[in-house]
Formats: structure tokens, sequence, C-alpha cells
């Protein structure tokens, strides 16, 4: 008689798993909540913002609705301070997912897409002073922390102080992340503003939608707490037209519980990415580049873990790992379809032979299981089947 064993699969996250570990104390701040009788940007915001605040090192959080709110609400207060117009042009990477745009465009302002450097994968800071030579009608750069390893903020800081321009970050992947170049500083206090997603994928994820913004500019921060909250500061009274864009409370708790324990996290997918980086050889794959390679583990959160799939094979090289019999490994595309190709932004579309660089990466990149709570075992498995592949 023959014995069938089911395959193992891995998760390319479980976030069911990561949660479980806090389950407790999240089920006691939600109680605490429900208790307090106040949902809506009560004392768990406070504790969130301030908390948050003091771990990136800025001076001021303001808890919002989700990351793409985010963004939308840093330039929207910079035009209300009269920093930035309609028809002002934002430069964003070309590679980055399709919020960073959203919030340009959805503010009357101009994406100018930019190519990342091949080998990072983020913005690249040569390509943006040849823009900025290009076009005077640029007053901001959108620097987006792509896959949890920060930009070469301390080149794009001196370029937009030369240049008089507003610096921006998009750091929805990169809670904890450091550049070791500015004295290991974290991302969201490396520019003038910031926005950031939790997700609940995210490295500090919420259990819905949630965001945050940072700044070290109070007046910035004001606009941005009044604009959030329907333009109102004092109710009934409104000075701006304003959205609904509040943390409420629930998430507050839940995103204060898992910032305690964020730091453990991302030592946990620090290990998972030293495995992978001393242990994947294959021929077919290029292994993330990572700058500052002496320190790069210690400020890399590895939001996502990225190869590079050579010769047009990543079809096949994701439906070998789903289908290996040592274990079924999901993987997924960040991102397969870059911004100026989307229908969404059909005006554009024609902007591809221009963007051979974000063109090559998009069919490239695919992303490995990735997570503080994939087992030993489970890693060297990943690594197993993705040197099996022929």
């Amino acid at each position: 008689m023959t014995i069938q064993t089911q395959t193992q699969t891995i998760k390319f996250l479980d976030l069911q798993k990561i949660n479980q570990q806090y389950k407790t104390e999240l089920l006691n701040a939600c109680e605490q909540v429900i208790n307090s009788g106040w949902y809506i940007r009560g004392e768990q915001n406070k504790n969130l913002e301030k908390n948050f605040a003091d771990y990136l090192g800025c001076q001021f959080c303001v808890g919002v609705s989700n990351g793409l709110d985010a963004l939308r609400l840093i330039f929207r207060a910079y035009k209300e301070l009269g920093k930035l117009r309609d028809g002002d042009a934002v430069i964003v990477p070309a590679n980055t997912y399709i919020a960073s745009v959203l919030a340009i465009s959805d503010n009357n302002l101009q994406p100018i897409f930019v190519e990342p450097n091949y080998q990072t994968m983020l913005l690249d800071e040569n390509c943006v002073e040849q823009e900025i030579a290009k076009n005077r009608n640029i007053k901001a750069i959108l620097a987006v922390h792509l896959y949890g390893q920060v930009c070469e903020m301390q080149s794009l800081n001196e370029i937009a102080k030369k240049n008089n321009l507003i610096l921006v970050e998009d750091a929805a992947q990169a809670h904890g992340a450091k550049l070791a170049s500015l004295q290991n500083k974290m991302a969201g206090n490396l520019g003038d503003a910031a926005g950031f997603s939790f997700y609940p994928g995210k490295n500090l994820g919420a259990l819905g939608d949630a965001g945050a913004i940072t700044t070290n500019y109070k007046e910035l921060a004001e606009v941005i707490q009044i604009l959030s909250n329907y333009g109102s500061q004092q109710k009934y009274v409104n000075k701006y037209q304003g959205f609904n864009n509040r943390l409420d409370e629930i998430q507050a708790a839940m995103l204060a519980v898992k910032l305690k324990y964020l730091d453990q996290e991302i030592s946990a997918r620090q290990r998972v990415a030293k495995y992978y980086l001393e242990n994947i050889k294959n021929e077919a794959t290029i292994l993330p580049t990572l700058h500052n390679k002496n320190a790069f583990l210690n400020n890399h959160s590895f939001h996502l873990f990225v190869l590079k799939i050579k010769h047009n094979r990543r079809e096949e090289f994701q439906k070998y790992l789903l289908e290996n019999e040592i274990a079924k490994v999901e993987t997924l595309i960040h991102y397969p379809i870059a911004p100026h190709n989307q229908q969404a932004y059909k005006n554009y579309n024609n902007l591809s032979l221009n963007l051979p660089i974000t063109e090559q990466l998009q069919n490239e990149v695919v992303s490995l299981p990735m997570s503080s709570v994939m087992s030993e075992e489970e890693v060297k498995k990943v690594v197993e089947v993705v040197n099996s592949f022929k």
C-alpha cells in the first residue's frame, strides 16, 4: 500500500499567523476602545501618533485613513500653503505602485515619470537631475522607498535644495528602514514629509486600512490635520474644502500594539533575506542589489524580497515554483504593469520607449515569500526549489 503525502504549500504571506502572535494584546486593545465610547480621533490616535513620531525621530505624525490618502493630503496641504499650484510637475519613479501617481494627479499636478536604477530598482538621482534640467515646471520630487530599501536621500536632498524643490517620501513599504549615509535616520524622517501605509500586509500592518503622515514642519502638520477632518479644526467651522481621511480608534489601537514589535519583525525578515542572499544560486535569477552593502542588512526592512528572472522566463519560473514536488511556493509580481502603461493613464501610454528600464523590470521582477513567521524549514525549501529551476 502506497501512502501519498501532500506537498507543503509555502504561503507568500501568512497574515493570520503574524497577527496570532499578538492576539491577546490586540483583543485587549480592542476592548479598551469599545469601553471608551470614543471611536474617532481619540486617545488611541494621539498615542499612536506620538509613539510613531518618536520611533522615527521626527516631530509630527498625523494618523489618516490609508497610504494613498496620506500622499494625497501632503500634496493638497502644500497647495493650500501656496507651495504648489495646479499644473506643477512632480517627479515620480516610473516603476512604482499606481497610488504614488494617483496622489499627484488627484491634486491636478503633473506626474513626470523618471527611470529607476536597474540594479537597486530605486529612483535614479542622475535621471532626476537630467529631468529637472529639461523641465522648469518641476516643483517636487516623490521618492519611493520601494520594497523596504531607502532611496539615496542624501543626494536627493541636495538636488531638492539646489533647485528649491519639495521632497516627499513615499514610505508605504519602508517602516523601520534606515539610511546609513544619513546617520541611520529612518524613512519618514528624510525629506519634507512622508506618507505611510498600514495596509495589513505591510511590515507594520493594521487589521484594515490605515495610514500616517510624518513631518518636521508644524504648519504643514496642522494643515494636514485640518484637511483630513473635512477641512475643520473647530466643529462646524471649515477653513478648507477638506476630506474625511481620519484614522479610526480601533486601527490606531491595533497599530500601537504592533509598533512595539516592529523592530523584532524586521529582524526576522532580515534573517530570511540573509539566507536567501547567501544561498540562492541560480543563473536564471538576479538577486537584489543593495546600495551601501556593508550595512544593508541593518537598513533594509525587506517588506518584499524581489528577484529578477532572466530571458523572459518569469511565467515559467512562477509555474515551476507553484507546482514543485519539494514544496509549492507562492510568488507575486510587484508590479506587472507600470502606471504609465495603465488604461487609467492612457495619455502616458506612449512613454514606453522613453522608459526602457521600467519596461524591462515590469517583465522580470518576482517576489519570493517573505515574512517574520517563516520557519527555517520553509526558508530552506524556498531556496531549494529556486535553485532546482533549470
